[in-house]
C-alpha cells in the first residue's frame, strides 16, 4: 500500500515539474517576443523616451528599446559591475557615466572587461564628444537573499546596475535607465568588449517537459507490470 501511494506521489511530482517546465517556457516566449517587438523599433534619443524625474520602475516599460545619445564620457564617475564573465571568463562590466548636452547623466554599459585589465587606461573611454546607441535597460536593485552595494561613500565596484545607488555619488541627475552599448562614433577600442543582445532562445524548457511527462508514463505503465508479476503464484511463473 505504502508502495503504491509513493508511486503515485511521485507521479503527479513529475507531471507537476512537466507542467511547470511548460509554464517557464511560456513565459520565456513571451518575454522574447517582448524583447523582439521593442528591438526593432527605430531608434530615438534617449530623453525623448525618458525624463529625469521619471521612477525607476519606467525602465521596465521601455527596456530593450533602441535608443542614441550624444554626450562626453565622464570617467572619473565610473563604476566597475563585478562577476560578470564573458565566454566563461570573469570579469566586470565598464559603467561609465555620460553627460549629454543638457547636463544630465546617462549610464552607459560599455562592456566587458576581464580581471587583471583594472587599471583605468586599459578600458578608457573616448575623449571629447561621442555618439552611442544601445538597448535601454531597466536599474537592478538587491532583492530577496542579496547584499546590497554599501549606502555610504563613494563606490569603485557595484554588485549589479543599481542606478538608485550610483545617483548618489553623481553631482548631476542621473536618467532612470541605463544603456547597454552597442555602437559608439568613434568606434570602441579592444576593451571593453559590448555586451551581446538578449538571447533570444527558448532553452531547455520544452525537452525537460518531455523527459518528466515519459518519465512519468514509464511509471503509470511499468510499476503495475511489476506489481502483476510479483503477484503471480510460482506455479504460474514457472510455466511461462
Amino acid at each position: 500500500m505504502l508502495a503504491n501511494i509513493a508511486v503515485l506521489l511521485a507521479v503527479a511530482a513529475m507531471v507537476a515539474a512537466g507542467f511547470w517546465q511548460l509554464q517557464r517556457l511560456s513565459e520565456r516566449r513571451d518575454h522574447n517576443a517582448k524583447v523582439s517587438a521593442r528591438s526593432r523599433l527605430p531608434a530615438v534619443e534617449v530623453q525623448n523616451l525618458v525624463e529625469i524625474g521619471a521612477g525607476y520602475d519606467v525602465g521596465e516599460e521601455v527596456e530593450f528599446r533602441l535608443v542614441r545619445a550624444v554626450g562626453v564620457y565622464q570617467p572619473g564617475e565610473q563604476v566597475l559591475i563585478r562577476n560578470r564573465t564573458h565566454q566563461g571568463s570573469a570579469g566586470y562590466w565598464a559603467l561609465t557615466p555620460l553627460r549629454l548636452d543638457s547636463g544630465s547623466i546617462l549610464a552607459v554599459n560599455r562592456g566587458w572587461i576581464p580581471r587583471g585589465a583594472e587599471s583605468p587606461e586599459d578600458f578608457a573611454p573616448a575623449t571629447g564628444t561621442v555618439e552611442v546607441e544601445g538597448l535601454v535597460r531597466s536599474t537592478v536593485a538587491a532583492a530577496g537573499l542579496q547584499q546590497p552595494d554599501p549606502a555610504g561613500g563613494v563606490l569603485d565596484e557595484m554588485a549589479r546596475p543599481d542606478l538608485a545607488r550610483l545617483s548618489q555619488q553623481l553631482e548631476a541627475a542621473l536618467l532612470p535607465v541605463y544603456v547597454q552599448l552597442q555602437t559608439q562614433v568613434p568606434p570602441v577600442g579592444d576593451l571593453p568588449i559590448p555586451v551581446p543582445p538578449p538571447d533570444l532562445g527558448e532553452g531547455s524548457h520544452l525537452a525537460y517537459a518531455v523527459q518528466w511527462f515519459v518519465f512519468a508514463a514509464i511509471a503509470l505503465v511499468g510499476y503495475p507490470l511489476v506489481l502483476r508479476r510479483s503477484q503471480r503464484s510460482p506455479v504460474e511463473a514457472a510455466g511461462e
